[in-house]
């Protein structure tokens, strides 16, 4: 007996443990946006082309009245309602997207800006006074029935107004201890890249409003904290271990936004790799690149999705951001007479910066490269985020910039003169070629901006131009800005990945204003330049370098 005993506790803990790794949490309560079988038969029936939709309908009743019906009805068809009768349920129990919001324009909006003056061009001057009505579209308010009945709808309700970026994305992004990957209760678990102190900066700069940041510094302290506590992984390389972040959700269930993908997909794999298959989708989402060989690489399929392991992973621009903020945080506490807490972040920014030297940058290579945990190597493939710590200002010899022109050089990325690429790597995948996205642009073009270099600086412009043309042409013909562009065949809206391609856009509105901003006295339309292979680019830019040494 003892034996027997002994024998059956040890199935008990098999089983226990088997229990631990498959019962991940849902990413929220709510049995109706989260988890749960009313869920799973509506968007598995794919009553909408767009899964995201459905999760982002308000409901017309209380959500115990909709479960109830709902119960019985699947009772009644034996847990699967036809299709027609589960249409009937959904558009009587459900009100359409994007109700519970209304117009609104910013106070301070003005309908002429005063940098529409800068730019030269007259055909850009008057394209970027039609962009800039644009967030008069992308503005919105919530209706006060968010507030008084939150448990009807999946957004989570703001006092303030918010600009959303458009198309399918009717949310905001607002601070929740940390910054949820949008502002609905489904994205809750997640986050998305740390840039909130960043945006504090920006405002400073305009504002000079110390009064806002020594009421808000808590909630920047806070994300950060978020990362530190949640996202932290331990690097160790010659001898020494570093601390760095990752993206990382462990939570399970497909993604409800996207949850018959998400459950098709895992049903290629055995039933005990699913969850773990979920939360690396929820990672790669977290990052913001959903979807990107990135986080395909190094595993058993890299042209599959199925092989996703974006936790694996020590991306450059995550720590590129934290180790921006954290010098932003210790400058604000300074700012404030806080020197401990200055000090403390200073700390913080030193690690990270050693990190990034010791673990990512490659010197061989003249960049920086995400650390493959599990192999033990870097990932040596081109992506615009391998350049992020130029962009964030995180790094300690200034000759790197020039080593990274020289890696943008040798990698042939220079020749693309549509606009940078995401990836060289065509998988399918939005976040790979061929198509090219506003932020990423802005990183690179930032990045080599800053650099002492005059040569950095005429090539950050040349790449400004090029992206520049890429929008305006596209604008010219479609009559409309894209989150993504396909730059393989002069440039065209982008594809790819899970959903259509999506028009508004807030950060291809944002950059293309930025870059307006900064170089709309030598910016134009006309016909578009290529870029001359890399050993001929210094003679390309030798008249504009000259040039830009002449007395004025």
């Amino acid at each position: 007996m003892p034996g027997r005993t002994w024998e059956l506790g040890l199935l008990l803990l098999l089983e226990l443990g088997l229990r631990s790794q498959e019962a991940l949490p849902p990413p929220c309560e709510s049995e109706i946006y989260c988890h749960g079988e009313l869920l799973h038969q509506v968007q598995m029936a794919k009553l909408y082309q767009d899964d995201k939709q459905f999760v982002d309908m308000p409901l017309s009743v209380a959500p115990e009245q909709v479960l109830q019906t709902f119960t019985e009805l699947s009772r009644i068809h034996n847990h699967s309602i036809p299709r027609e009768q589960l249409q009937a349920f959904v558009q009587e129990h459900f009100r359409a997207k994007g109700q519970e919001l209304q117009p609104w324009t910013p106070a301070d909006w003005k309908d002429s800006p005063q940098f529409l003056q800068k730019i030269s061009d007259g055909k850009l001057r008057a394209w970027a006074g039609q962009l800039h009505q644009l967030w008069k579209k992308l503005g919105k308010k919530m209706k006060p029935e968010v507030l008084s009945h939150p448990e009807r709808f999946s957004l989570i309700y703001s006092d303030h107004p918010f600009i959303v970026p458009g198309g399918r994305f009717v949310e905001f992004y607002y601070c929740y201890g940390h910054i949820p990957n949008g502002g609905r209760v489904y994205y809750l678990q997640r986050s998305q890249p740390p840039l909130l102190t960043l945006m504090m900066d920006r405002y400073l700069t305009h504002t000079n409003d110390t009064t806002f940041l020594q009421e808000n510094i808590e909630t920047l302290a806070l994300e950060l904290d978020f990362w530190t506590k949640n996202r932290t992984v331990s690097v160790s390389v010659g001898g020494k271990t570093y601390l760095l972040n990752r993206y990382y959700v462990p939570y399970g269930g497909p993604r409800p936004e996207s949850y018959s993908k998400d459950a098709e997909l895992a049903n290629t794999l055995p039933e005990g790799d699913r969850e773990a298959l979920w939360a690396e989708l929820k990672a790669g989402a977290e990052s913001g690149w959903d979807f990107s060989s990135r986080w395909l690489i190094g595993g058993p399929n890299p042209n599959s999705l199925s092989s996703i392991r974006t936790s694996k992973l020590v991306p450059v621009d995550l720590n590129a951001f934290l180790c921006q903020a954290e010098e932003l945080m210790s400058n604000f506490y300074s700012r404030l007479g806080n020197e401990s807490q200055a000090m403390k972040y200073r700390t913080l920014r030193a690690q990270h910066l050693a990190a990034l030297n010791a673990v990512l940058w490659d010197e061989e290579a003249g960049a920086w490269f995400d650390y493959d945990l599990e192999n033990k190597k870097k990932n040596g493939e081109f992506y615009p985020s391998n350049l992020t710590p130029l962009w964030a200002g995180c790094f300690s010899d200034p000759g790197m910039a020039d080593k990274a022109l020289k890696y943008l050089e040798d990698s042939q990325i220079l020749t693309y003169q549509y606009g940078i690429p995401t990836s060289l790597q065509k998988t399918g995948q939005q976040w790979d070629f061929p198509n090219a996205w506003a932020p990423l642009q802005d990183l690179v073009i930032r990045g080599l901006a800053k650099a002492a270099l005059p040569r950095a600086q005429e090539v950050a412009f040349q790449l400004a131009q090029n992206w520049i043309r890429t929008n305006f042409d596209v604008y010219s013909r479609k009559s409309a800005m894209y989150e993504k562009y396909d730059i393989s065949n002069g440039g065209q809206p982008g594809g790819g990945g899970e959903y259509e391609v999506q028009e508004g856009f807030g950060w291809t509105n944002g950059v293309v204003l930025m870059l307006l901003d900064r170089y709309g006295d030598r910016l134009t339309s006309g016909a578009q330049l290529a870029f001359l292979e890399p050993h001929c680019l210094a003679a390309t830019l030798l008249p504009s370098l000259l040039l830009s040494l002449l007395p004025r």
